[in-house]
């Protein structure tokens, strides 16, 4: 092999560390933003529809997405081929976000964030089914354990916490949104035909809105809007512009440089950004005890996010 060659050749691999690295830290700033609809999502729920609620941010996050779009295309461009695909993700993602705030309706965004662990583990599933994605086993037990650590920090490193959990009828509302969220990582980079993230994002959105717009319409047409709390109105805000539209880059944009597996074990930093929004906050930090898992976790996230890919 000549010099040039061998050059080539590391600037290549060079170049694909460098796109892991962006899926790396998209998927962390993907756990902090994320993080924050678990509390909103809790104080907003009690004043409006799962289904309202989520129709009106996936409206005003599509509306985000045509902005950009627009800035960046000049105009908005229809998928060249097979619109489909954006329908189907769109719907997965819709199912999430409603099944998620139906969710805290009958539970707490403690027990709705120990479901939220299960994700990676079925993404792998998912990403092997579709994608015929396999899993090394370090990968495996890094996941794991990163999940024991996650759990750990969720119940604030109490046992008898952990020994009550109870599997209600909003945990297992939620396990199905879960399941919808698992499938739409590796399904992102099976439907992708080689258009820009923005444009794909932009016709998910669309696609998540027209779903839940469709299943939430009597809820939406019958709810009172003017007189909601400011409380739901932040809460749209933040869940359009950083859990809609930016979240759904974010992901889109991961998973075009990650497997499925290493997308979303990411999941499991949302209680540590939780602990850390609630120390900033003024709310109290957490034992000694819980940051021990807090850094298991970490640990494990680092395994997965070095090991081998396959």
């Amino acid at each position: 092999m000549t010099n040039s060659s061998n050059t080539n050749l590391a600037m290549n691999e060079l170049a694909v560390g460098n796109q892991k690295l962006l899926g790396h830290l998209a998927m962390v700033l993907f756990a902090a933003l994320i993080s924050g609809s678990f509390s909103l999502g809790a104080m907003a729920t009690p004043h409006v529809g799962a289904a309202a609620l989520n129709a009106v941010r996936l409206l005003l996050a599509a509306l985000v997405m045509a902005t950009v779009t627009l800035v960046l295309f000049r105009r908005l461009p229809m998928p060249s081929v097979a619109p489909w695909r954006f329908g189907i993700l769109g719907f997965l993602m819709g199912a999430y976000f409603v099944a998620m705030f139906t969710a805290l309706k009958f539970t707490n965004p403690v027990s709705t964030s120990a479901v939220f662990t299960l994700i990676p583990m079925m993404s792998a599933g998912f990403g092997y089914l579709f994608l015929r994605q396999t899993v090394r086993p370090i990968v495996i037990i890094s996941l794991l354990i990163a999940g024991t650590g996650s759990i750990w920090v969720i119940f604030r490193g109490d046992i008898d916490a952990i020994l009550a959990f109870d599997i209600g009828l909003g945990e297992s509302i939620f396990f199905l949104g879960c399941v919808s969220h698992a499938a739409y990582a590796p399904l992102v980079k099976k439907f992708s035909w080689g258009e820009p993230v923005v444009l794909t994002t932009f016709w998910t959105s669309i696609g998540a809105f027209l779903a839940v717009a469709i299943y939430g319409a009597g809820e939406v047409v019958s709810t009172d809007w003017v007189s909601l709390p400011a409380i739901v109105w932040i809460s749209i805000g933040y869940l359009a512009v950083f859990t809609s539209a930016g979240t759904f880059f974010l992901v889109q944009f991961a998973s075009l440089r990650l497997p499925a597996s290493k997308v979303l074990s990411y999941g499991y930093l949302i209680p540590i950004f939780v602990i850390v929004y609630e120390g900033l906050l003024g709310h109290g930090w957490t034992s000694a005890a819980v940051l021990a898992g807090a850094v298991v976790t970490v640990l494990g996230l680092v395994v997965v996010a070095f090991g081998p890919d396959r």
